[in-house]
């Protein structure tokens, strides 16, 4: 059983900056793979960033060189932060985790637990 509970959404600017965190409580978190996936009204859930357990990751190509995702286990949480905001980036952000997920990270089937998620709306 796990349990993630995401934090950091708000208002910002376009431009501006937003790190969004994702504490994991219940089983081992270290042998997860963890993905940030978001949702627009009226758009299918889209696939963010992802990291595994031994710290590789992966970025959409959308957000590369805007987003970094990182993880810090010994504090069971998970980051993405997000530099340059753009409107288009308004969404709500759920953190998921799964495990034995391998190359098939984008999927948003292949985790196990979904977090409540949090809105992050940026304005122009």
């Amino acid at each position: 059983q796990v349990q993630l509970v995401e934090s950091g959404g708000g208002l910002v600017q376009a431009g501006g900056s937003l790190r969004l965190s994702c504490a994991a409580s219940g089983r081992t978190f270290s042998g997860y793979t963890m993905g940030w996936f978001r949702q627009a009204p009226g758009k299918e859930r889209e696939f963010v960033a992802a990291i595994r357990w031994s710290g590789g990751n992966a970025i959409s190509d959308s957000d590369k060189g805007r987003f970094t995702i990182s993880r810090d286990n010994a504090k069971n949480t998970v980051y993405l932060q997000m530099n340059s905001l753009k409107p288009e980036d308004t969404a709500v952000y759920y953190c998921a985790a799964g495990l034995g997920v391998w190359s098939n990270y984008e999927a948003g089937r292949v985790y196990n637990y979904w977090g409540q998620g949090t809105q992050v709306t940026v304005s122009s």
